[in-house]
């Protein structure tokens, strides 16, 4: 879904709910974090309030996302 038909979405459910328009990045985001939650979820079956990491585990995990990040980075230098 392109940006305009993600406003479009978000402003038509604000009009529905009768609540104020938003902050349109912001809305994008949490949609994006919306979009990923359940994507997870479909793929791992679980979320992130699991019990069953430590918290070294959880740390590599966000070591090896910060990774991917850098990579993507240096990607998009070349």
């Amino acid at each position: 879904m392109g940006r305009k038909e993600r406003y479009d979405e978000m402003y038509e459910f604000w009009e529905q709910n009768n609540l104020p328009p938003q902050d349109t990045v912001v809305a994008s985001v949490i949609s994006k974090f919306r979009d990923r939650s359940k994507k997870g979820i479909e793929t791992y079956g679980t979320t992130l309030d699991r019990q069953d990491l430590t918290t070294l585990q959880w740390i590599n995990h966000a070591q090896e996302e910060a990774m991917d990040l850098i990579l993507y980075l240096e990607k998009m230098k070349e």
